[in-house]
């Protein structure tokens, strides 16, 4: 049975951590024979300092987002909020407005924006944290539901529960959509794949040992299994396994999953992905069991993704990061979003988007 021990404040305060804000840039070396820099290079430092990301301190109080998508069209990100079940638009100097308000999102976790179809996928989870919980049955809950990009009204919403009638805990931990318009979403607890139409009509679409968790967290959960996944070319689907493991999963022959090589296993528990436009991904690997710095890492596929070489690019402070995304002009920012205050019951004034570096 999975552990649902929710008190867990003396193992979530270890792993809180200063969210990282920027970084000052130094000033470098003198011109010959003058000792001060020129004109031209403090003009380029400046330019440089210009172009650099700023880190984004967002203002929503008490909404401890799990994830989030960017829509590049209106320069805003698209946050969850695992406390209210509502999803909130996030500009980059930091404002946070509600865009939905669903009162059938329990706690919304995986965001993901389909501008192809002008729509946001948000997953539906119950960690027992929630305002709209069922506090002594947490996973109970678990969903995908469709909304308009715009008006932030609902499409649909299909319980994944009714799908599979089994009984069991579920957490629908991340989305992925098709060029035609297929979602696919992946339980954390389960080693279940669901399907959804464009019209939100669920299926199983796959259900694989090796997508089975091993990951143990400490008074939480026990067999943590999918963590993030990514729809590649090829028409593949790449799973991220909270061990560190990557499941390639041929969408036209599903019972080929298999692990794919990898130089170097990911961070564990790895936490979200975001596709890059070369076909890579970058992954956020979580600090939540060891208490150090969240790494970003770069995942470049050989072979198909048959294979792939695994190279950490940077470090997020804040432990318990939990997702990376797209940001302005070409940028990456990873998400910390308070989820360990979240999951000791302690209020917080916000969260945090923290630039970084993917290659």
């Amino acid at each position: 049975m999975k552990k649902t021990k929710l008190n867990i404040a003396i193992a979530s305060a270890a792993l809180v951590a200063a969210v990282a804000t920027g970084t000052a840039l130094a000033a470098n070396g003198s011109s010959a024979g003058s000792g001060s820099t020129s004109g031209a290079e403090q003009t380029r430092a400046e330019q440089a300092e210009q172009k650099k990301p700023s880190a984004i301190k967002a203002d929503g109080s008490n909404v401890f987002p799990h994830s989030l998508d960017f829509d590049a069209r209106s320069n805003t990100f698209l946050a969850g909020s695992l406390k209210r079940g509502t999803v909130s638009a996030v500009s980059p100097d930091g404002k946070v407005r509600t865009l939905i308000d669903d009162p059938e999102m329990v706690s919304a976790q995986a965001v993901l924006v389909d501008r192809e179809r002008d729509r946001i996928l948000v997953s539906n989870v119950d960690y027992g944290t929630a305002d709209r919980s069922r506090k002594n049955a947490p996973f109970r809950v678990a969903g995908v539901g469709s909304y308009d990009l715009e008006s932030g009204k609902q499409d649909w919403c299909v319980d994944l529960t009714a799908v599979t009638l089994d009984g069991k805990q579920h957490l629908i931990s991340d989305v992925t959509v098709a060029p035609d318009g297929t979602a696919y979403a992946v339980d954390e607890l389960t080693p279940t794949v669901f399907r959804i139409d464009r019209k939100g009509r669920a299926s199983v679409f796959l259900q694989n040992d090796l997508l089975k968790g091993t990951l143990d967290i400490p008074d939480f959960l026990d067999d943590v299994g999918m963590t993030a996944v990514e729809w590649v070319e090829g028409n593949h689907l790449i799973i991220a396994m909270a061990d560190g493991s990557l499941v390639r999963v041929p969408v036209k022959h599903p019972e080929k999953a298999q692990e794919v090589k990898l130089s170097a296993p990911l961070g564990s528990p790895t936490a979200g992905m975001r596709l890059l436009k070369d076909g890579s991904i970058a992954a956020v690997s979580s600090g939540l069991l060891t208490g150090k710095p969240a790494q970003i890492q770069r995942v470049e596929p050989r072979d198909g993704w048959k294979k792939a070489t695994v190279k950490v690019t940077d470090t997020v402070e804040d432990p318990v990061t939990s997702d990376v995304t797209a940001g302005p002009d070409g940028t990456t920012y990873a998400l910390s979003g308070g989820l360990a205050d979240l999951l000791a019951g302690k209020p917080n004034d916000g969260f945090s988007l923290t630039p970084v570096k993917t290659d």
